[in-house]
């Protein structure tokens, strides 16, 4: 069971990402990146994962997808618009995604791969307790200095955009 739920939501993920790369409508490539990112919080969850699994689901589905969504839907004429997809330098592209697959592949192959005695089981234990105890423990320090640092970008870009531009 373990692996159907794996594999459907690799599909989801994999099928849904080649929507938004491949498609001609704005709309429907931000619509399938929904069911991407949705697909990525899947299988967060299958990896025990479960603060990554929520903070995928609040930060880019809650955040920056209905950012994404509500920009391309209040944009005027976005709607009716394709995007261009003339393709320029096809056989440089080529063959560097060949080149990468090719050592991907190599190294999947040659690579010993640790295997789990409870592979394929759905285990409850969580990471949230550890990643708040280390935040609040060792990590504190960053953890602080990097919340200053997005205080101080949201009020520079505040200050920018109440800004009165000059002529």
């Amino acid at each position: 069971m373990y692996e159907i739920i794996f594999y459907f939501f690799a599909f989801v993920t994999v099928a849904s990402a080649a929507v938004v790369v491949f498609s001609r409508n704005i709309i429907y490539s931000a619509f399938a990146l929904l069911f991407t990112f949705f697909g990525v919080a899947g299988l967060y969850v299958l990896l025990n994962a479960d603060f990554l699994a929520i903070t995928q689901l609040m930060v880019y589905v809650g955040g920056i997808l209905v950012l994404l969504l509500f920009g391309v839907m209040l944009t005027t004429n976005t709607v009716s618009v394709d995007i261009k997809s003339g393709s320029l330098n096809v056989f440089p592209a080529v063959t560097v995604v060949a080149a990468i697959v090719g050592l991907l592949t190599g190294v999947f192959w040659t690579s010993e791969w640790f295997m789990s005695s409870t592979m394929g089981e759905l285990t409850s234990q969580t990471t949230s307790k550890e990643i708040g105890n280390a935040l609040i423990t060792t990590h504190v320090l960053p953890f602080e200095i990097a919340s200053v640092i997005l205080l101080v970008a949201i009020v520079g870009a505040a200050m920018m955009a109440r800004r009165e531009r000059v002529k």
